[in-house]
């Protein structure tokens, strides 16, 4: 069979409420409106015996140990439940950041068990893809089919897909990796405490732009102020986002410290993108649309 390929969309988090951390097991509880960005790592399967992974592309050297990749480790999670699945080698191009709170790993996780699903003929929703996937990450499950929707509990419980409008965006990612543990230390939730706030905005499916923005601009990250003290360069990109002239709305996504801007149109998204590339030549900047 020929090679297999697919996009890994970055992941990001327009909202994240911490509702607090579950007494039985001690995660934080969620609930996040995620969205995906046209900007994306690929991933390609040559089926065949065995399972490799080779790793390119500008961000491959942060990436982490090969063996240790959520790749990997999604593929080996399946294959623990039906070994008599076909493999083969993967191929990686890493175009996303890494560390950066949107979901490059986990979508990256995401693809792989979309290829192998595609090349043994099961459904996304088969018991099986969905336990791999929760057993990689939290995030992955929301990341098997990349569409905007709800994210629950510590990230297990996805919602229906909301068909939301594109929003044009500009992502800025300052350069600093930020591991999402030392972000929930500084938020300093104890096992069984809530986190009060006022509640995540019901979303309607198949919001126009406005009305999406209408929706979220009253809700929040709660993970942006720990972030802050972990890695004070957010609140810069933050600030030169929302100094953009057509910028609606400016957030950090995850745990940072990829943080992102919604503007009026497409055009006042390039716009923005140039002056911050001009302003900071050494950081990502992708315009983009989240849907």
């Amino acid at each position: 069979m020929s090679r297999l390929t697919t996009r890994a969309p970055a992941k990001i988090n327009l909202t994240l409420h911490v509702l607090g951390r579950r007494p039985e097991d001690g995660y934080h509880v969620l609930e996040s409106l995620v969205a995906f960005a046209d900007v994306a790592d690929t991933l390609s399967l040559d089926p065949g015996p065995g399972l490799t992974l080779d790793i390119s592309g500008p961000t491959a050297g942060p990436a982490g140990p090969l063996d240790d990749n959520l790749v990997l480790r999604a593929a080996r999670h399946l294959l623990a439940g039906l070994p008599d699945l076909t493999a083969g080698a993967f191929h990686l191009h890493k175009e996303l950041p890494v560390a950066a709170g949107i979901g490059g790993g986990s979508s990256d996780a995401a693809a792989a068990l979309r290829l192998l699903a595609e090349r043994n003929g099961l459904p996304l929703d088969h018991p099986a893809i969905m336990a791999a996937a929760r057993a990689t990450g939290a995030d992955v499950p929301v990341c098997l089919d990349p569409r905007a929707r709800m994210m629950t509990g510590a990230g297990e419980a996805v919602g229906p897909v909301l068909n939301l409008a594109a929003l044009p965006a500009v992502l800025v990612n300052p350069g600093v990796p930020v591991a999402t543990a030392p972000v929930f230390k500084a938020l300093g939730l104890a096992i069984g405490q809530s986190l009060d706030g006022e509640k995540h905005p019901s979303i309607a499916a198949g919001l126009d732009a406005d009305s999406v923005l209408a929706a979220i601009t009253p809700a929040r990250n709660d993970l942006e102020k720990p972030a802050l003290t972990v890695a004070p360069v957010v609140g810069d990109a933050l600030e030169l986002l929302r100094a953009q002239p057509g910028c609606r709305l400016a957030r950090m996504s995850g745990s940072g410290a990829t943080v992102f801007a919604l503007f009026t149109d497409g055009e006042c998204a390039e716009t923005a993108t140039r002056a911050v590339r001009s302003a900071q030549p050494g950081w990502w900047v992708e315009p983009t649309h989240l849907a």
